[in-house]
């Protein structure tokens, strides 16, 4: 039984912390006192406050363990991950923080630690697809579709933010980079919005955000890549707004004589608005398309909240998906030393299946289905599976 750090005890980071402990010692670490109490009675999971931002405490802390999980927002991410690989310790890491991982590649190298980054839905479930696909098949073309909703629609927004609302806003401001013809090119985020049909949702529109992340670098010679975030229709147009607004700035601007961000002032008055009710459903939907080789390979997922354990699908699905890559590496199944993207985790057959069994074990489940080019003779034909 290996010994496990849960680094932040949020939606995500709590419910990885339960998942991992039916099988290794661990122990979850927050600086609010009220996240580490909404552990569940009975799950085994030692609790520990702790400012990460202090890293001599942080360097202490890590010491007896195996391995880190990183469930902090992104703002912090870098610098976490950072003092977690100095400390000499392997890690799995869901902060989605805006600078390069590859940059501490050397570092863990050096240290000769095993890192994920991005290991959870997308980036991270998403990018694992491409990286399989990519050892299978020449791709032309990438696309994800993919964003976490309330069942309930409440207007205005029609939104609330299954994890970190700032690094939602954090979405909402940074350009988004696609690949177009071979070439990087950067978008305006919450542009390029079109309406797309699900089965199960309905209509839901998508727009422009920055999710590639890795894949514009790892995934060479693809022509076409992009990701897109879903939203219910409006959402988009009413962001674009407050963004246009300057409702969104970091820079502090002076109202009555006193200086004030409006970043920090909008997030205290939309936070409240976009948090979760006890209980309340969500739902993750994500879609991702991979064309090559006269076939297009579509990935579906539409994950619901599980009432049974009380566990929102944001948190399954993201949360899962790093677990599955931190036991891999606590197994001694993935033991490379250095940064990895999921895309290079994905890469290996047996990776590959270990993740989704282990996905499917946990009742998140993928749908695929593999359509044939009409330039494929007239006997072609499509085909579905679930994945198992």
């Amino acid at each position: 039984m290996k010994k496990v750090i849960v680094l932040g005890a949020g939606l995500i980071g709590k419910t990885m912390a339960v998942d991992l402990a039916a099988n290794h010692n661990v122990t979850c670490a927050d600086i609010s006192k009220d996240n580490l109490g909404s552990l569940p009675q009975g799950s085994g999971v030692k609790t520990i406050q702790c400012d990460f931002s202090d890293k001599a405490r942080l360097q202490k802390l890590l010491k007896p363990f195996d391995l880190a999980v990183i469930a902090v927002p992104g703002f912090m991410g870098f610098e976490t991950l950072k003092t977690v690989i100095e400390s000499g310790k392997n890690a799995a890491d869901i902060s989605f923080f805006s600078e390069n991982p590859f940059e501490l590649d050397s570092l863990a190298r050096k240290m000769k630690v095993t890192v994920v980054v991005d290991c959870g839905v997308a980036p991270g479930m998403c990018n694992i697809f491409a990286g399989y696909h990519s050892k299978l098949m020449k791709i032309k073309k990438y696309e994800c579709l993919v964003g976490g909703l309330p069942v309930k629609r409440e207007a205005p927004f029609e939104y609330k933010a299954p994890f970190s609302p700032a690094d939602v806003i954090e979405e909402y401001t940074r350009p988004a980079r696609f690949i177009e013809n071979g070439k990087a090119v950067v978008k305006d985020v919450l542009d390029e919005i079109e309406n797309v049909e699900f089965d199960e949702i309905g209509q839901l529109e998508a727009f422009a955000t920055d999710g590639l992340r890795t894949l514009a670098t790892t995934l060479k010679g693809v022509p076409e890549m992009k990701e897109k975030t879903l939203r219910y229709p409006g959402h988009a147009a009413i962001m674009k707004v407050f963004r246009q607004t300057g409702l969104f700035g970091k820079k502090a601007v002076t109202v009555d004589g006193n200086k004030v961000i409006p970043l920090h002032l909008v997030s205290a008055l939309l936070f409240p608005k976009w948090k979760f009710d006890k209980g309340e459903q969500d739902i993750t939907v994500m879609r991702v398309t991979l064309e090559g080789d006269n076939k297009e390979v579509v990935y579906n997922l539409c994950d619901r909240y599980d009432s049974k354990t009380g566990t929102s699908s944001m948190a399954r699905t993201t949360g899962y998906t790093c677990t599955a890559v931190a036991s891999l590496i606590l197994e001694n199944n993935f033991s490379a030393k250095g940064v990895f993207a999921p895309e290079q985790i994905g890469e290996d057959q047996g990776h590959f299946d270990y993740i989704i069994r282990y996905l499917a074990q946990r009742n998140v489940r993928y749908t695929k289905k593999v359509i044939l080019s009409h330039r494929i003779p007239a006997n072609g034909k499509e085909t579905k599976n679930k994945l198992k």
